[in-house]
């Protein structure tokens, strides 16, 4: 075969890659990257001009693809792979022969894999513009049924305010008959204490639905996330569950009201001590960035199911057992920070149990 004529079919192999990469990136399932990576590697390790001993790897952030597992050579070409003008990583080419002394790569080979690079890099963008796209469409979804939610819940909870006053109010004000039975006492109390309960529910109920009022002040945070674990102090010690406390200054300055503040402590302490196994523990840590006070608090329980993961700030979503929460806690933990202006997230521990991360701005 004359030169021309072999320089002729390595261009039709080239091109023809070019044309099968176009092809799988446009027929690519997002779900099944690493197999459109692998056919693409596949491809273009045919296109060059000794495909028997030619190498095609992939090295994109934590994905790692290679058309054979062994290489004898170091003889190679690569090109960077850009997403969003960022290097993410390498489309490598090796030739794996022991004798290098007479093969080479052509010019022509290292622009295929440029352009072959680049094609992947634009394909990769696409991906991430859509799930970037999907997750802010669920967090649209979330907030429309959240608004919706938080307007039934306010009107509940305004209905159910004037009824569980008379309740509490009458229950109580029979209590100082001094004639009732001691059967009828306790009777009472039970209504007293359920009322009282239900009120409770209530309280979150307009928390969750941003009802309560909210008096915003610059104020130093430290001594609330103090004062808050002293007053839980006896339910560790009775649950028998460990706190650690890391707060590396004595003032952590923001904007916050001071109450509702707390109320974010309280909850997630109290949620963090009732899925702790006794005797482990429960570590609180607060530190302050640039722009931002930032608390955590983790535990060592079980942690979270993937599929509750989403839905652990969803209102009266619950992993307790009937009887044991309204669901609301977490919920209204989640309407606090959004009033303040930040953000929570929940996630599994690397080794055990859950943790929570609240970012607030300072201003």
């Amino acid at each position: 075969m004359s030169t021309t004529e072999q320089a002729l079919k390595e261009r039709i192999k080239e091109l023809t890659c070019l044309y099968e990469v176009s092809s799988i990136i446009g027929n690519a399932n997002s779900d099944l990257i690493e197999d459109t990576l692998r056919a693409i590697a596949f491809s273009l390790k045919n296109a060059f001009q000794f495909p028997e001993i030619t190498v095609v790897t992939f090295c994109v952030d934590d994905i790692s693809i290679s058309t054979n597992s062994q290489v004898n050579n170091a003889l190679k070409i690569q090109s960077h792979i850009k997403i969003f003008n960022k290097d993410k990583g390498e489309l490598i080419v090796i030739l794996n022969s022991f004798n290098n002394n007479k093969i080479s790569f052509l010019k022509e080979e290292q622009l295929l894999l440029d352009n072959v690079a680049i094609k992947v890099g634009s394909f990769l963008e696409r991906i991430e513009i859509q799930k970037n796209e999907a997750s802010l469409k669920r967090q649209m979804e979330r907030a429309d049924r959240l608004g919706i939610l938080g307007e039934i819940t306010a009107g509940i909870a305004h209905e159910l305010n004037t009824p569980l006053a008379n309740i509490l109010g009458f229950a109580e004000l029979i209590k100082t008959d001094s004639k009732l039975t001691k059967n009828v006492e306790t009777d009472l109390d039970k209504i007293i204490d359920n009322a009282i309960y239900s009120r409770e529910v209530v309280k979150k109920l307009m928390f969750f639905a941003c009802e309560m009022p909210q008096e915003m002040k610059r104020v130093n945070v430290v001594p609330n996330i103090k004062n808050a674990i002293n007053l839980l102090d006896a339910t560790f010690r009775k649950e028998d569950v460990k706190y650690l406390v890391k707060i590396e200054a004595e003032e952590l300055w923001l904007r916050a009201d001071p109450i509702q503040f707390t109320q974010i402590i309280f909850n997630l302490l109290i949620n963090a001590i009732y899925f702790s196994p006794k005797g482990d523990l429960v570590t609180i840590e607060a530190y302050k960035t640039e722009q931002n006070i930032v608390l955590k608090i983790s535990d060592e329980g079980k942690g979270f199911k993937t599929e509750d993961l989403e839905k652990v700030f969803q209102p009266f979503f619950t992993t307790k057992p009937i009887g044991d929460g309204s669901g609301l806690g977490l919920s209204v933990v989640h309407g606090i920070v959004a009033s303040h202006k930040g953000t929570i997230t929940a996630e599994n521990n690397i080794k055990k149990g859950a943790i929570f991360t609240i970012t607030l701005p300072k201003n």
